[in-house]
């Protein structure tokens, strides 16, 4: 009976172990992308930029955590030709009135709480650090056995990327540029 007693503890050791032990799964950041798309009152711009890494942590199913790194000198403009003004929008997107990626290479992502809405979708509150600056910033990311997608809002003006915003400058009429920009992420790991 003693000896049954210690093979019954054994096995409930060793699967709660089990049940614990969390999965990191890395990006494949060539398989992965960010398009990004910023509005004006004349219109819109999109584009990419690249992850330089990322990882999302599960146990069993259910997504625990993530972190990201932006490569924030990857930004590419993609509905503008060369010569058509894509190379005058992409410099400006990384000078310090936007960006600023000389002093600012990296942007990153690291998920603070996670809360399941359904089997493989999950509410995410994450911290964001654009140009040195840290907030908040919430989104739904759905999760497969080896992919996740999400939309991302940001407001910009909360990482002091205040050129052209409405809500700073007065007169800027059919020149002015939206607060928020979006984000479509598709991982793969």
């Amino acid at each position: 009976m003693k000896n049954l007693k210690s093979i019954a503890l054994a096995l409930v050791v060793v699967l709660s172990a089990m049940s614990v032990t969390a999965q990191t799964k890395k990006i494949n950041t060539s398989a992965s992308t960010i398009n990004w798309v910023g509005k004006k009152v004349t219109g819109a711009h999109e584009g990419t930029i690249n992850l330089k890494d990322g990882a999302l942590v599960f146990k069993g199913k259910k997504l625990v955590g993530g972190t990201f790194n932006v490569d924030m000198n990857s930004i590419v403009v993609t509905d503008l030709k060369a010569g058509q003004g894509k190379e005058k929008l992409e410099g400006h997107l990384k000078a310090d009135d936007f960006f600023g990626t000389d002093k600012f290479a990296t942007a990153t992502l690291v998920f603070k709480k996670i809360v399941a809405k359904t089997k493989n979708l999950f509410a995410v509150t994450g911290d964001l650090t654009i140009k040195g600056i840290t907030k908040p910033v919430t989104f739904d990311i759905a999760t497969t056995a080896n992919t996740a997608t999400t939309n991302v809002k940001i407001d910009r003006t909360k990482y002091d990327i205040k050129y052209g915003s409405g809500s700073f400058f007065d007169s800027l009429g059919d020149k002015a540029i939206n607060d928020d920009f979006n984000l479509a992420v598709a991982l793969k790991f």
